[in-house]
């Protein structure tokens, strides 16, 4: 389906869900990255992962803008003006990077920054590579333009992922125990939520199981380089974001991220 051609109800209403999927998603997942800057844990690393969640970010703003043409309201609002409970990121990307806050006593987990960002951007990668495939033309195009940037960014958090986990003991025991809050709630990234069935039938993208499936594949010849066994099930343990369903830290996320906007609605972002 083109730009221009004529969107029926039912198909414009499951392009507009998997829409805010896919831009909530990147919107909280840069925010997060976002409050790493100046605590990596060397410069290099600060430039990188500022570089990447700036990069996110822009594939946010792409997903939102899809959403400003099909009628949902300004970008800007889009992404700071909806409360946490209209939001349908997954619940793993909210949750906070450890204790603290940036602005006082952040002591927060790299072994867990690394394996969401990992775990994370493989399964947007085979999201990506299935979007280039969408019916809806706008969608596929933007998914040509997201994947150019991925090959670098996984290729980025693949190697801190490995790196550690060959390290030293305590490494190794910190990115288990981090693997394991990540597989806890990695089932709600490859949720479709309650519009899987649309989704899936008008051939926007391909089914949540066979994501799943592909996502496998690519990490499990990882695992098994490194001695360390893949789950036989993942997790949504603190519910699913595609239906609503978040923790408080989203709503501490989009407080601190949507200030300047809700002090001044009209500013850019």
């Amino acid at each position: 389906m083109t730009e221009n051609d004529p969107i029926n109800q039912d198909y414009q209403k499951a392009v507009i869900e998997l829409l805010y999927q896919l831009a909530d998603d990147d919107f909280i997942h840069a925010f997060r990255g976002s409050e790493w800057l100046g605590l990596a844990p060397h410069i290099e690393e600060d430039v990188a992962f500022s570089s990447i969640s700036q990069d996110t970010m822009g594939h946010t703003a792409m997903f939102y803008r899809l959403l400003e043409e099909l009628g949902e309201g300004s970008a800007d609002h889009l992404a700071q003006g909806r409360s946490s409970i209209e939001r349908k990121n997954c619940v793993l990307v909210e949750l906070v990077n450890g204790p603290g806050n940036y602005m006082e006593k952040p002591r927060y987990d790299w072994a867990f920054a690394v394996v969401r960002n990992y775990f994370y951007t493989q399964a947007k990668a085979i999201k990506i590579q299935s979007l280039k495939n969408s019916s809806y033309k706008p969608l596929s195009d933007a998914a040509v333009k997201v994947k150019m940037e991925l090959y670098f960014h996984l290729l980025h958090w693949k190697t801190w992922f490995t790196q550690l986990m060959t390290s030293t003991d305590e490494a190794r025991k910190r990115m288990e125990e981090a693997t394991e809050r990540v597989f806890a709630e990695l089932d709600g990234v490859f949720s479709q939520g309650s519009y899987r069935v649309k989704i899936v039938d008008f051939g926007l993208i391909e089914d949540e199981t066979i994501l799943r499936k592909l996502w496998i594949q690519e990490l499990s010849p990882i695992f098994q380089s490194i001695n360390l066994t893949m789950p036989e099930s993942f997790g949504m343990k603190h519910g699913n974001g595609r239906d609503g369903e978040h923790t408080g830290d989203l709503e501490q996320a989009i407080q601190t991220l949507s200030e300047v906007y809700r002090l001044n609605p009209a500013a850019a972002w």
